[in-house]
């Protein structure tokens, strides 16, 4: 008996440990400096917990095909947004706005996508700094703006963070 509760502690600490290394805050893997936009064709969907994964196939600069991976929001939070699970398929040319990762490599993390019908969704960024619901507040990585155009929130020494231009892919 005290085996198998042993055991049972041990089996669900080291499930929670996954998840909780899993998921995490924004400023880790990305980069609010570095904002993106990605013109491409879905590869991959992955609608799984704590974020939902695409992989988009996207020109570079010189032509070259190059495979991004991009994080979403959690699947709650974009059916929240009006997703749904088969929303996003294979094949699909789409349009994201979003910020690239710290170490440079080709991953993203999606604040916005474009569907092939030109329906505009949140893709539930894990930004700290983002309101990860539809609304007109809504962060616009491209220029550092809200949706309405006014001025981003000041930083924390009250001067405007700069407006950085996204650099398409």
């Amino acid at each position: 008996m005290r085996n198998s509760t042993v055991c049972a502690a041990l089996t669900a600490l080291l499930f929670s440990a996954g998840a909780a290394s899993a998921h995490h805050p924004f400023s880790r893997d990305f980069d609010r400096d570095k904002p993106v936009t990605l013109n491409g064709t879905v590869t991959k969907v992955q609608w799984t917990a704590p974020h939902v994964y695409t992989n988009i196939d996207v020109k570079d600069d010189q032509g070259k095909m190059t495979n991004w991976k991009v994080e979403m929001g959690s699947p709650t939070a974009l059916t929240k947004a009006g997703w749904t699970r088969t929303k996003l398929k294979v094949g699909d040319m789409v349009t994201l706005q979003g910020w690239r990762a710290k170490n440079g490599t080709n991953f993203a993390n999606a604040e916005e996508m474009t569907m092939p019908d030109g329906q505009k969704l949140s893709a539930a960024s894990s930004n700290d700094r983002a309101v990860a619901t539809s609304g007109s507040n809504r962060p616009n990585p491209a220029n550092n703006r809200p949706a309405n155009n006014k001025p981003a929130p000041a930083t924390p020494n009250n001067k405007p963070a700069p407006a950085t231009p996204a650099k398409p892919y």
